[in-house]
Protein backbone atom coordinates (compact mmCIF):
# COMPACT_ATOMS: atom_id res chain seq x y z
CA UNK A 1 0.00 0.00 0.00
CA UNK A 2 1.36 3.15 -1.13
CA UNK A 3 1.34 6.10 1.74
CA UNK A 4 -0.10 9.11 0.29
CA UNK A 5 -1.70 11.81 2.09
CA UNK A 6 -3.47 13.68 -0.50
CA UNK A 7 -5.36 11.63 -3.44
CA UNK A 8 -5.13 13.69 -6.59
CA UNK A 9 -8.60 12.49 -8.36
CA UNK A 10 -10.72 15.23 -9.23
CA UNK A 11 -13.68 16.38 -6.75
CA UNK A 12 -16.69 14.45 -6.95
CA UNK A 13 -20.19 16.74 -8.44
CA UNK A 14 -22.57 17.76 -5.81
CA UNK A 15 -25.38 15.44 -5.90
CA UNK A 16 -23.03 12.57 -6.31
CA UNK A 17 -23.23 9.57 -3.85
CA UNK A 18 -19.91 9.63 -2.28
CA UNK A 19 -20.26 7.33 0.60
CA UNK A 20 -22.64 3.90 1.21
CA UNK A 21 -25.31 6.34 2.71
CA UNK A 22 -24.26 10.21 2.03
CA UNK A 23 -24.83 12.36 -1.35
CA UNK A 24 -22.31 15.45 -1.87
CA UNK A 25 -24.20 19.07 -1.06
CA UNK A 26 -21.20 20.94 -1.54
CA UNK A 27 -17.85 20.03 -2.57
CA UNK A 28 -14.43 20.94 0.02
CA UNK A 29 -13.34 23.51 -1.86
CA UNK A 30 -16.87 25.55 -2.23
CA UNK A 31 -17.05 29.42 -0.94
CA UNK A 32 -17.12 29.19 2.91
CA UNK A 33 -19.96 31.71 2.66
CA UNK A 34 -22.27 28.60 0.54
CA UNK A 35 -20.93 26.26 3.25
CA UNK A 36 -21.97 28.26 5.49
CA UNK A 37 -25.75 28.73 4.03
CA UNK A 38 -25.93 25.31 2.89
CA UNK A 39 -25.14 24.13 6.34
CA UNK A 40 -28.35 25.58 7.76
CA UNK A 41 -30.39 22.96 5.67
CA UNK A 42 -29.83 20.23 8.13
CA UNK A 43 -27.71 19.08 11.10
CA UNK A 44 -24.02 18.95 11.13
CA UNK A 45 -22.23 16.97 13.68
CA UNK A 46 -20.86 19.65 15.57
CA UNK A 47 -24.64 20.56 16.29
CA UNK A 48 -25.44 17.18 17.38
CA UNK A 49 -22.55 18.06 20.23
CA UNK A 50 -24.28 21.70 21.03
CA UNK A 51 -28.01 20.04 21.00
CA UNK A 52 -27.41 17.03 23.38
CA UNK A 53 -25.14 20.30 26.18
CA UNK A 54 -21.85 18.75 25.35
CA UNK A 55 -20.49 21.53 23.50
CA UNK A 56 -17.94 24.06 24.32
CA UNK A 57 -19.62 26.40 21.64
CA UNK A 58 -22.65 26.19 21.92
CA UNK A 59 -26.46 24.84 23.06
CA UNK A 60 -29.79 23.87 21.60
CA UNK A 61 -30.73 27.10 21.52
CA UNK A 62 -28.28 28.46 19.77
CA UNK A 63 -28.37 25.63 17.11
CA UNK A 64 -31.96 26.87 16.90
CA UNK A 65 -31.28 30.35 16.16
CA UNK A 66 -28.30 29.23 13.69
CA UNK A 67 -30.47 27.22 11.59
CA UNK A 68 -33.37 29.98 11.74
CA UNK A 69 -31.50 32.74 10.43
CA UNK A 70 -30.65 34.53 14.36
CA UNK A 71 -27.09 34.60 14.46
CA UNK A 72 -24.49 35.59 11.79
CA UNK A 73 -23.27 33.25 9.40
CA UNK A 74 -19.64 32.66 10.57
CA UNK A 75 -20.22 33.08 14.35
CA UNK A 76 -17.05 31.06 15.29
CA UNK A 77 -14.04 33.59 14.66
CA UNK A 78 -11.80 32.64 17.55
CA UNK A 79 -8.47 32.02 17.62
CA UNK A 80 -8.58 28.48 18.22
CA UNK A 81 -11.60 27.73 15.43
CA UNK A 82 -9.17 29.55 12.82
CA UNK A 83 -5.80 27.76 13.73
CA UNK A 84 -7.77 24.61 14.27
CA UNK A 85 -8.96 25.13 10.46
CA UNK A 86 -5.05 26.33 9.64
CA UNK A 87 -3.74 23.14 11.38
CA UNK A 88 -6.22 20.44 9.89
CA UNK A 89 -4.21 19.42 6.84
CA UNK A 90 -1.46 18.85 8.77
CA UNK A 91 -2.77 16.58 10.94
CA UNK A 92 -4.45 14.75 8.18
CA UNK A 93 -1.36 14.47 6.38
CA UNK A 94 0.75 13.20 9.53
CA UNK A 95 -2.35 10.42 10.11
CA UNK A 96 -2.42 9.18 6.32
CA UNK A 97 2.00 8.95 7.10
CA UNK A 98 1.59 7.11 10.39
CA UNK A 99 -0.98 4.50 8.96
CA UNK A 100 -0.07 4.41 5.32
CA UNK A 101 -3.11 5.26 3.83
CA UNK A 102 -4.93 7.83 1.38
CA UNK A 103 -7.05 10.39 2.62
CA UNK A 104 -9.03 13.16 0.39
CA UNK A 105 -11.11 15.92 0.99
CA UNK A 106 -15.04 15.54 0.33
CA UNK A 107 -17.02 18.78 1.65
CA UNK A 108 -20.75 18.77 3.01
CA UNK A 109 -22.54 15.56 2.71
CA UNK A 110 -26.28 14.68 3.66
CA UNK A 111 -27.79 11.09 4.41
CA UNK A 112 -30.01 9.98 1.02
CA UNK A 113 -32.94 9.21 2.92
CA UNK A 114 -32.71 11.90 6.26
CA UNK A 115 -31.81 15.01 3.79
CA UNK A 116 -31.62 17.42 7.17
CA UNK A 117 -29.05 14.89 8.96
CA UNK A 118 -25.54 16.09 7.44
CA UNK A 119 -21.65 16.34 8.39
CA UNK A 120 -18.94 17.56 6.03
CA UNK A 121 -15.98 14.96 6.56
CA UNK A 122 -12.29 16.11 7.37
CA UNK A 123 -11.47 13.62 5.47
CA UNK A 124 -12.46 10.46 3.47
CA UNK A 125 -10.39 7.38 3.82
CA UNK A 126 -9.75 5.73 0.47
CA UNK A 127 -7.51 2.90 1.80
CA UNK A 128 -8.66 1.85 5.72
CA UNK A 129 -5.16 1.08 7.63
CA UNK A 130 -7.92 -1.81 9.57
CA UNK A 131 -8.89 -3.51 6.12
CA UNK A 132 -7.25 -5.93 3.79
CA UNK A 133 -9.47 -4.39 0.97
CA UNK A 134 -9.47 -0.61 -0.20
CA UNK A 135 -12.23 -0.39 2.33
CA UNK A 136 -13.75 3.17 2.60
CA UNK A 137 -14.50 5.32 5.73
CA UNK A 138 -13.23 8.48 7.34
CA UNK A 139 -11.03 10.48 10.13
CA UNK A 140 -11.73 12.85 11.94
CA UNK A 141 -9.63 15.78 12.81
CA UNK A 142 -8.95 17.51 16.06
CA UNK A 143 -6.65 20.01 17.60
CA UNK A 144 -6.90 20.75 21.07
CA UNK A 145 -5.50 22.85 23.83
CA UNK A 146 -2.53 20.82 26.14
CA UNK A 147 -5.25 21.43 29.66
CA UNK A 148 -7.40 19.70 27.52
CA UNK A 149 -5.01 16.36 27.68
CA UNK A 150 -6.52 14.37 30.32
CA UNK A 151 -9.97 13.77 28.41
CA UNK A 152 -8.41 11.80 25.79
CA UNK A 153 -6.69 9.48 28.33
CA UNK A 154 -9.57 6.85 27.77
CA UNK A 155 -10.24 7.29 24.13
CA UNK A 156 -12.40 10.07 22.71
CA UNK A 157 -14.68 13.04 24.25
CA UNK A 158 -18.38 12.70 24.79
CA UNK A 159 -18.50 15.82 21.94
CA UNK A 160 -16.16 13.87 19.93
CA UNK A 161 -17.48 10.81 19.85
CA UNK A 162 -20.93 12.22 19.60
CA UNK A 163 -19.43 14.02 16.15
CA UNK A 164 -17.88 11.04 15.02
CA UNK A 165 -20.91 8.53 15.44
CA UNK A 166 -23.05 11.28 13.70
CA UNK A 167 -20.71 11.66 10.64
CA UNK A 168 -20.69 7.53 10.79
CA UNK A 169 -24.31 7.61 10.40
CA UNK A 170 -24.49 10.14 8.16
CA UNK A 171 -22.23 8.39 5.58
CA UNK A 172 -22.64 4.64 6.32
CA UNK A 173 -19.50 3.85 7.90
CA UNK A 174 -19.41 0.85 10.49
CA UNK A 175 -16.18 3.27 12.03
CA UNK A 176 -14.28 6.53 11.78
CA UNK A 177 -11.23 7.02 12.87
CA UNK A 178 -9.92 10.40 14.91
CA UNK A 179 -6.59 11.78 14.74
CA UNK A 180 -5.97 14.69 17.79
CA UNK A 181 -2.78 17.54 17.89
CA UNK A 182 -2.75 18.34 21.73
CA UNK A 183 -1.11 21.35 22.90
CA UNK A 184 0.35 21.77 19.52
CA UNK A 185 3.27 18.35 19.92
CA UNK A 186 1.28 15.40 21.09
CA UNK A 187 -0.12 13.77 18.82
CA UNK A 188 -2.86 10.48 19.28
CA UNK A 189 -5.28 8.83 17.65
CA UNK A 190 -8.09 6.45 17.70
CA UNK A 191 -10.86 4.40 16.33
CA UNK A 192 -14.44 4.96 17.00
CA UNK A 193 -16.76 1.33 15.98
CA UNK A 194 -20.49 1.67 15.40
CA UNK A 195 -21.04 -1.46 16.97
CA UNK A 196 -19.75 -0.57 19.89
CA UNK A 197 -22.18 2.37 20.37
CA UNK A 198 -25.70 1.11 18.56
CA UNK A 199 -27.78 2.53 21.45
CA UNK A 200 -26.37 6.08 21.15
CA UNK A 201 -26.62 5.92 17.68
CA UNK A 202 -30.02 5.81 17.86
CA UNK A 203 -30.59 8.30 20.56
CA UNK A 204 -28.65 10.67 18.56
CA UNK A 205 -30.87 10.50 16.02
CA UNK A 206 -34.23 10.41 18.00
CA UNK A 207 -32.58 13.92 19.70
CA UNK A 208 -31.70 15.33 16.27
CA UNK A 209 -34.94 14.82 14.93
CA UNK A 210 -36.46 16.15 17.79
CA UNK A 211 -34.66 19.25 17.27
CA UNK A 212 -35.05 19.52 13.38
CA UNK A 213 -38.53 19.51 14.25
CA UNK A 214 -38.41 22.36 16.35
CA UNK A 215 -36.15 24.20 13.97
CA UNK A 216 -38.89 23.56 11.00
CA UNK A 217 -41.92 24.31 12.96
CA UNK A 218 -40.20 27.47 14.63
CA UNK A 219 -40.42 26.29 17.92
CA UNK A 220 -37.73 27.25 20.03
CA UNK A 221 -35.86 24.23 22.36
CA UNK A 222 -36.53 24.92 26.56
CA UNK A 223 -32.87 24.16 28.00
CA UNK A 224 -32.38 22.77 31.21
CA UNK A 225 -31.67 24.67 34.29
CA UNK A 226 -28.61 23.88 34.53
CA UNK A 227 -27.33 25.01 31.04
CA UNK A 228 -23.74 26.41 30.94
CA UNK A 229 -24.93 30.78 31.56
CA UNK A 230 -21.81 31.71 29.90
CA UNK A 231 -22.45 29.97 26.46
CA UNK A 232 -26.21 31.65 26.62
CA UNK A 233 -24.90 35.36 27.55
CA UNK A 234 -22.75 34.58 24.44
CA UNK A 235 -25.67 34.13 22.55
CA UNK A 236 -28.20 36.81 23.95
CA UNK A 237 -25.10 39.03 22.93
CA UNK A 238 -24.77 38.10 19.77
CA UNK A 239 -28.55 38.31 18.86
CA UNK A 240 -29.19 41.16 20.41
CA UNK A 241 -25.94 43.59 19.53
CA UNK A 242 -27.80 46.58 19.69
CA UNK A 243 -30.34 47.55 22.44
CA UNK A 244 -32.75 49.87 22.69
CA UNK A 245 -36.39 50.60 24.28
CA UNK A 246 -37.40 48.96 26.95
CA UNK A 247 -39.82 45.38 27.95
CA UNK A 248 -42.58 44.82 30.42
CA UNK A 249 -41.61 42.38 33.08
CA UNK A 250 -44.99 42.52 35.01
CA UNK A 251 -46.21 39.38 34.35
CA UNK A 252 -43.33 37.64 33.84
CA UNK A 253 -42.25 36.19 37.19
CA UNK A 254 -39.84 33.87 36.59
CA UNK A 255 -37.64 37.25 35.27
CA UNK A 256 -38.34 38.75 38.77
CA UNK A 257 -37.40 35.67 40.81
CA UNK A 258 -34.36 35.61 38.70
CA UNK A 259 -33.40 39.15 39.93
CA UNK A 260 -34.21 37.90 43.20
CA UNK A 261 -31.72 35.40 43.16
CA UNK A 262 -29.36 37.33 41.23
CA UNK A 263 -28.93 39.84 43.94
CA UNK A 264 -28.75 37.26 46.89
CA UNK A 265 -25.83 35.60 45.10
CA UNK A 266 -24.32 39.20 44.72
CA UNK A 267 -24.71 39.69 48.05
CA UNK A 268 -23.15 36.19 49.28
CA UNK A 269 -20.15 36.91 46.65
CA UNK A 270 -19.62 40.21 48.53
CA UNK A 271 -19.58 38.28 51.63
CA UNK A 272 -17.66 35.59 51.09
CA UNK A 273 -15.16 38.04 49.14
CA UNK A 274 -14.54 40.20 52.40
CA UNK A 275 -13.84 36.76 54.65
CA UNK A 276 -11.28 35.52 52.00
CA UNK A 277 -9.54 39.39 52.51
CA UNK A 278 -9.54 38.59 56.18
CA UNK A 279 -8.45 34.99 56.40
CA UNK A 280 -5.76 36.07 53.99
CA UNK A 281 -4.61 39.02 56.18
CA UNK A 282 -4.35 36.37 59.38
CA UNK A 283 -2.28 34.42 56.76
CA UNK A 284 -0.09 37.04 55.63
CA UNK A 285 0.35 38.47 59.90
CA UNK A 286 1.27 35.07 60.55
CA UNK A 287 4.15 35.07 58.08
CA UNK A 288 5.81 37.89 59.42
CA UNK A 289 8.98 38.49 57.28
CA UNK A 290 8.95 35.06 55.99
CA UNK A 291 7.57 34.32 52.58
CA UNK A 292 6.85 30.53 53.22
CA UNK A 293 4.86 28.96 56.13
CA UNK A 294 5.45 25.41 57.55
CA UNK A 295 3.36 22.94 59.36
CA UNK A 296 4.90 19.55 60.80
CA UNK A 297 8.00 19.82 57.83
CA UNK A 298 5.30 20.65 55.03
CA UNK A 299 4.82 23.65 53.21
CA UNK A 300 1.53 25.28 54.22
CA UNK A 301 1.49 27.96 52.15
CA UNK A 302 3.88 30.62 50.28
CA UNK A 303 3.41 33.94 49.24
CA UNK A 304 5.01 33.83 46.26
CA UNK A 305 6.26 36.76 43.86
CA UNK A 306 4.30 37.08 40.13
CA UNK A 307 4.78 39.54 37.72
CA UNK A 308 2.41 40.63 34.26
CA UNK A 309 3.18 43.13 31.91
CA UNK A 310 1.54 46.69 32.34
CA UNK A 311 0.97 49.90 30.09
CA UNK A 312 1.28 53.26 31.49
CA UNK A 313 -1.49 54.03 28.00
CA UNK A 314 -1.21 58.24 28.95
CA UNK A 315 2.50 58.34 29.03
CA UNK A 316 1.98 56.09 25.78
CA UNK A 317 -0.53 58.76 24.26
CA UNK A 318 1.53 61.39 25.30
CA UNK A 319 5.03 60.05 23.61
CA UNK A 320 4.08 58.20 21.33
CA UNK A 321 0.48 59.07 20.02
CA UNK A 322 0.70 57.57 16.45
CA UNK A 323 1.43 54.30 18.54
CA UNK A 324 -1.76 54.82 20.82
CA UNK A 325 -3.71 55.20 18.25
CA UNK A 326 -2.71 52.37 16.05
CA UNK A 327 -2.63 49.69 19.33
CA UNK A 328 -5.68 51.23 21.91
CA UNK A 329 -9.42 50.78 21.03
CA UNK A 330 -12.13 51.36 22.83
CA UNK A 331 -14.55 48.37 23.34
CA UNK A 332 -17.97 48.82 24.51
CA UNK A 333 -19.65 46.52 26.40
CA UNK A 334 -22.97 46.22 28.90
CA UNK A 335 -23.45 46.24 32.39
CA UNK A 336 -25.80 44.72 34.17
CA UNK A 337 -27.29 47.82 36.28
CA UNK A 338 -30.17 47.38 39.16
CA UNK A 339 -31.63 50.65 40.51
CA UNK A 340 -30.59 51.06 44.37
CA UNK A 341 -34.72 51.38 45.35
CA UNK A 342 -35.26 47.77 43.79
CA UNK A 343 -32.22 46.51 45.07
CA UNK A 344 -33.81 47.33 48.39
CA UNK A 345 -36.93 46.38 47.65
CA UNK A 346 -35.43 42.31 46.63
CA UNK A 347 -33.01 42.23 49.74
CA UNK A 348 -35.38 42.59 52.40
Amino acid sequence: MTTVAQAGASAPAAGRRVTPTGRLILPADADRADWLTARRNGLGSSDLAAILGISRYGNALSVYHDKTGGLPLENDDSEPALWGRAIEDTVAREWARRNRSVVRRVGLVANVDRPWQMCTLDRRVLECPLATERERCAVEIKCRDKMKAPMWRKGCPDDVLAQTLWQADVCGYDHVHVGVLIGGNDYRQFVVRVADHQQLIEDLRAAGERAWQQIVTRRPPVLPHDADPDVLLDLYEQLHPARNGAVDLTRDGDAQDALSEYLEAHTAETEAGRRKKTAKAVMISALGGADQAMVLDRTFYSLDEQSREYVDTERLAERWPDAYADCVEDRVSRRLNIPRAIREEHTL
